[in-house]
């Protein structure tokens, strides 16, 4: 998995842009309803910022800040770091534990075109977590 390509990994359906005058509020909103972590900040179509959960919990809640009336160009990351869609994942996720991050913008040609994410790294060791249990859990119900 760590060989693959960044753009056989990355995230189209998750990806989530807005532009720099929307509220935390309505950004906080857009991410539960889509179940993402992160918010590409998008300005003419060039990504010039991410905001992300921690972002949400350090940037403006522990500083108390008005949900409705900050935007995320109050408290985005800017010029956040991306890789190209022809690294590989393994690069990748270096590049996030270097940098301290979770969230990885996927850009080519300037645009975002998708998002890496740490999760990424799991989700195919989960999904057979899950699938075992719950074959064990078919099992268990035949011999009862």
């Amino acid at each position: 998995m760590y060989s693959q390509l960044v753009k056989t990994v990355m995230e189209r359906k998750k990806l989530l842009t807005a532009p720099p005058e929307t509220t935390v509020s309505k950004a906080a909103r857009l991410m539960a309803r889509r179940k993402v972590g992160a918010v590409m900040v998008v300005e003419h179509q060039h990504l010039i910022g991410i905001f992300t959960e921690r972002d949400a919990l350090y940037s403006v809640i522990a500083r108390d800040l008005d949900t409705k009336a900050t935007t995320l160009a109050d408290v985005m990351t800017p010029d956040p770091v991306t890789i190209g869609p022809e690294k590989s994942f393994g690069y990748a996720l270096l590049v996030m534990y270097e940098n301290g991050f979770r969230h990885l913008p996927v850009v080519k040609d300037g645009q975002v075109v998708g998002i890496v994410s740490a999760r990424n790294a799991l989700d195919p060791d989960l999904e057979e977590f899950v699938a075992e249990s719950q074959r064990r859990e078919q099992f268990l119900r035949e011999r009862a």
